[in-house]
Parts: structure tokens; sequence; C-alpha cells
């Protein structure tokens, strides 16, 4: 029996608060109405000043709208500047992120250069000090930053959560009637843990539109369990990543499906996919990930989509593979040149198809589609645009002239009309 009141799926993303992040005249904004923005993280030594700059670079250049940069030691801090110096020389505007652990409060206060050529500082209250020291310490990073006008990220990890809190929590829990299961517990002390910092660095005078707060675990039922209730408990922007995520499929699979999860639910202001990098692989694999989760859920759009047949026995040809892989590679390559002049050419779809089965089909429905031929089929290749046939290619150079085809519709439908 057919359900006649069958309903789509809405996305409705909570509002939060808007923190702003910038550097010159690069403003990104964080929450309210602002695009769920891309992180991500250098891998490089921070003293290693050149080597910095330039992964920022290849990272910013794939499309991370902001870079966390490791600041762990004085030398670590005083190379900071330096490393701004040569992305401002390079026109790289992208705002830096400092992430800080246990010392956070002696870099800041005896670099200041480093304070000030941040854009952000991100402290984790598990790692500002012990004791008497933790709430002194938390005190003097929260005051860099109201001094420097830098937003911070209060960033609880499970791996380096508040012990002192835990075993609170853990305690209070042992003398209920019922006690909870310790998963419960963790969850919580993580929550709290954010909750907590954020209310004391509002007391010493932090906006609390500044402050972004993530809570991160390793795991993806425990992620989505925590970001719901921390959702449900403040408006602040949040951040979302799943720490530790892994190499290669694992961490891409991980990671899509805990933060898909929360996006649809309309939880998360701004990602990062944690990516263990294989060898000889190149770090931005974590931001156009990140960009692909975000465009496949249609929540923002990055670089043209490109719809390919996966292949079967009707295809044991690959030159419908190659075409594909060409063309995906051509179009992030010339995204940083189109964006500049074709505004709206990110939500282009193409289509690569292997046989006539689907391939005519899926290409009237992009906005520029090319079916090539199946085993056994005659080897010609329709081009579809707009929903038309527009030529047939055949020869050895269909990838070539299908390029130039692609190059001439982005110039005719993009182009500005003013222009």
């Amino acid at each position: 029996m057919s359900d006649s009141s069958l309903q789509l799926t809405n996305y409705i993303r909570k509002k939060t608060q808007q923190a702003v992040v910038s550097w010159g005249d690069n403003i990104v904004t964080i929450g309210g109405d602002a695009p769920i923005r891309v992180q991500s993280m250098t891998n490089t030594d921070t003293v290693d000043a050149v080597g910095t700059a330039i992964q920022v670079k290849e990272l910013a250049r794939a499309g991370s709208e902001l870079v966390r940069i490791t600041v762990n030691t004085p030398e670590a801090a005083a190379a900071v500047p330096y490393i701004r110096e040569q992305l401002d020389k390079m026109d790289v505007k992208v705002p830096l992120i400092g992430d800080f652990h246990y010392n956070g409060h002696t870099l800041l206060k005896d670099y200041p250069d480093c304070a000030k050529a941040l854009s952000k500082y991100r402290i984790n209250p598990g790692n500002v000090g012990k004791g008497a020291k933790r709430d002194i310490q938390f005190s003097q990073m929260i005051e860099a930053a109201i001094r420097y006008e830098k937003p911070i990220r209060i960033g609880v990890n499970w791996g380096s959560l508040d012990q002192d809190l835990l075993a609170q929590l853990m305690d209070a829990n042992a003398a209920l009637a019922t006690p909870k299961d310790s998963r419960e517990i963790m969850v919580e002390a993580l929550i709290q843990s954010a909750l907590q910092s954020t209310q004391k660095a509002v007391e010493i005078g932090m906006p609390l539109s500044q402050i972004i707060l993530s809570c991160k675990v390793s795991a993806v039922q425990d992620l989505i369990s925590v970001y719901r209730e921390l959702s449900n408990r403040c408006d602040n922007p949040l951040h979302l990543g799943l720490t530790e995520a892994g190499i290669g499929s694992k961490g891409i699979v991980a990671s899509t499906a805990a933060l898909s999860v929360l996006l649809q639910e309309g939880i998360g202001d701004t990602i990062r996919i944690s990516l263990t990098p294989e060898p000889g692989a190149s770090r931005d694999n974590e931001v156009i990930v990140a960009q692909e989760i975000l465009q496949t859920m249609n929540l923002r759009h990055f670089t043209p989509m490109v719809i390919a047949c996966p292949g079967c026995g009707r295809t044991t040809s690959t030159y419908f593979q190659h075409l594909a892989s060409e063309i995906q590679s051509y179009l992030r390559n010339q995204m940083p040149l189109w964006k500049k002049d074709f505004p709206g050419v990110e939500s282009m779809s193409v289509a690569v198809m292997g046989c006539i089965v689907n391939g005519p089909g899926e290409s009237k429905h992009a906005d520029i589609g090319i079916s090539l031929p199946g085993t056994g089929e005659t080897p010609s290749a329709p081009v579809f645009i707009d929903g038309q046939k527009a030529k047939t290619l055949r020869g050895d150079n269909i990838i070539g002239e299908f390029q130039q085809i692609v190059q001439e519709y982005v110039q005719q439908r993009y182009t500005p009309k003013n222009i």
C-alpha cells in the first residue's frame, strides 16, 4: 500500500551566534547565516616558517578557509610572524589559528608578535594546567585574546579531557541508586568542560559571540551524541570533526558518516576532516573531502560536480574512467581561475557516462554531459548541453575536445552580464 503523504527531507540549520575571524580585509564569518566553513591543519614543523607557509598556501588554494598551525614551543611561536609575513607576500590572506596546549599562556605572553599574527586561538581546557594553576593559566590565555581582539575556540578532546571534572562526575554517578553508563558520563564531561570554560571566559570579559566550541571524540556514535546535546545547551558556533579519524577510506568513511548526520540535523558551523595522510599523499585531501561532504549534501558548492558511471560488464573499456578522472582534475584545477571571473560556476554539473543504458539520460539531466560508447557500441560520444544534444565527438582527442566545450560553456553561461 503506497503512502500518499510522502515527505521530502528538509534541511533546517540551527541559528547560532556569529563569530568573526579575519586577517586584513579577509573576513571569515562563522555561525549565524554564514556558510558552513572548511578548516584544515598543517602537519609541518611550525619552526620551518617557509615550509609551513607553503603548506598553508596549498591548503588555502585547495579551499581551506581557515588553517590551524601548531604553536607548541618558543621557537614555533617566534616563527609565526614570519609565516604570516610569507603568506602576505604571496597574497594568501587565509586566517591562521594557533593550536595551543600546556604552555599557551606563556607563549602568548612572551611572544606578542605571535599573538598578533594569529587570527584565532584554539584552547584545550584539559591541557591548560592542573590544580590551582588551571584557572590562572586559562585566564591568561583569555586575557590575551581580549587584548588582541581575537576569537577563540574552546576545543575539548576526549583524549585530553579534564580528569578532575571526569572524576567528579564519575563519583557523583556512582552514588546514584541507578548509575548511568560510563559512556554517558564521558559525554557529559566533554560538554560540561566546554560550557564551564565558556562561562569562565565570559566572566573574564570574552564576548560570548567570539567563542566557538568543539567536543571531539574518535567514535562516530559518540560524536553524534555529544554534538546533539551540546547544540541543545548552547548557541555558540560549533566546530565539527571526528578526531583521529584514521587513514585512507576508513578515515573518510568515518568522518563522512558522523558529520553527515549532524549536518543534516542543522548542527555545525565549521568542519575539519582529520585524515592521517597516506605516504606521499597531499595534505589538501582533507580539504577536498570536507568540500565534497558539503557539496554532495547540497549545503555548499565549491567546484563543478562530476557525475560518473561506475562501470559494469557493458563498459569493459576503461576510456570513460580516464575521461572522468581527467575532467574532475581539469575542473578542480580551473576553479581558482574560474571563480574570479565566472560566479556561479561552482554549481555546474558535468556527467561522464559509459554506455547507452544510462548515458544519454544522465547527460541530459546535467548542465553538460558526454555519453561514451560501451563495449560493442558505435565509437562515438554524443555531447549534451542544457538537456539537448549539441554534437557528437569521435577520434583520438575526445578528452581535449570535451574540455574545450566545457570551457566555452562556462564562458557563455557564467560571464557576468555587466562585463
